[in-house]
């Protein structure tokens, strides 16, 4: 298997992930709550398979370490870091919203989901802009 593939993937995940967490919003807005609840069941399977295949590769590659320097690095590290502390955090608060609203707790869920959605969509958006800075503009090998 090629694993050069993944990291493309992955970007890719993140990137359906971001815009079924903005389709989803939306949808809720609109009152279409079961075009809403496809939306974000699809982002937490984009956000699922994203993880699996990122731990995947970075068993196998181990740590990618990124080759651009000057005033870009530590731009590119403040993004990942952040990236990355908040990934963590979003795992369970993914888990508990999707329980809520499965659960029809709504108001749980509408509480929770005003601090998940931000941080999910972060996630998300910036798991693309690592992926751009590290292999698309600075050609980083495994």
């Amino acid at each position: 298997m090629d694993l050069n593939l993944f990291p493309a993937v992955n970007a890719g995940l993140n990137g359906a992930s971001a815009v079924l967490l903005t389709t989803g919003r939306v949808l809720i807005r609109q009152k279409r709550v079961r075009l809403h609840r496809a939306c974000m069941i699809t982002a937490v399977v984009a956000s699922s398979l994203f993880l699996v295949s990122y731990l995947y590769y970075h068993a196998h590659v181990g740590s990618v370490h990124f080759p651009g320097g000057g005033w870009v690095r530590p731009i590119y590290f403040t993004i990942l870091i952040s990236h990355t502390v908040l990934a963590a955090t979003v795992v369970p608060l993914v888990l508990l919203s999707l329980t809520y609203g499965l659960r029809g707790k709504f108001e749980r869920h509408r509480r929770l989901a005003r601090w998940t959605f931000p941080i999910w969509l972060y996630v998300s958006v910036t798991g693309v802009v690592v992926y751009i800075m590290l292999y698309q503009i600075y050609g980083a090998h495994v």
